[in-house]
């Protein structure tokens, strides 16, 4: 039996899923705009682990969300991912975190151009496209949103946390906006289990995020 645990932080979701041979079977998140990933995510774990009368021992590989997305939100996801593969000596599992998002939204809209978006502050997003036939139209980049960006693959379904300040923007568009697509860790579990069949692992010691853009700090407010 392959149980994976599936860990995705790298928005303001904090999710954790387990699999059992490539099928979802437990799954645990939350929304907060604080960032609540250092808090939740162990406890996640434990709670998704009891609800499938596990133990911690039992997994065959952890999977985590790598990028690009929030810096400490993957700083936490791949931090945590690690302390759990190192000591057990079972693999570590990569999944961008666009595509793993792009699952999850080809299962609602499977028959129309589909783009993935997570905030990258101010009018920048991160971004893939994919069409129906899950084949990339665009790869991952960090780009600056205006009124005509991505035009030449309309139509197309567009969503992620990067969506709400698009909407009014590309009003009138041929695109549509969809809300209820959040990054979650269901949407590793496919990509995952094939990457285990596969033998497709990351160096557990070496291994980093994929921030694709450099940290920038702000200021403490006072």
């Amino acid at each position: 039996m392959v149980y994976i645990l599936h860990l995705e932080t790298s928005t303001k979701v904090c999710s954790v899923a387990l699999s059992l041979n490539g099928q979802l079977i437990a799954t645990k998140e939350v929304e907060e705009d604080g960032y609540s990933h250092g808090e939740n995510l162990t406890l996640f774990i434990q709670d998704v682990l009891h609800q499938s009368d596990i133990s911690i021992k039992e997994l065959s590989a952890v999977s985590v969300a790598s990028g690009p997305g929030s810096y400490t939100g993957l700083r936490i996801g791949v931090s945590t991912a690690k302390g759990i593969c190192y000591p057990l000596n079972i693999p570590l599992i990569a999944i961008d975190s666009l595509t793993s998002l792009t699952e999850i939204a080809k299962i609602k809209h499977p028959n129309v151009n589909l783009c993935s978006l997570i905030d990258a502050r101010r009018m920048e997003v991160f971004n893939t496209i994919y069409n129906s036939k899950n084949e990339q139209l665009k790869p991952i980049s960090a780009d600056i949103i205006d009124i005509d960006t991505y035009s030449e693959f309309e139509p197309f379904v567009f969503f992620g946390d990067g969506t709400e300040k698009l909407i009014e923007l590309w009003k009138g568009r041929n695109c549509e906006p969809d809300m209820e697509i959040k990054s979650i860790a269901a949407g590793q579990v496919n990509i995952a289990f094939e990457k285990f069949q596969n033998n497709q692992f990351e160096d557990t010691a070496y291994f980093e995020p994929f921030y694709l853009k450099d940290f920038v700090s702000t200021a403490k407010k006072a």
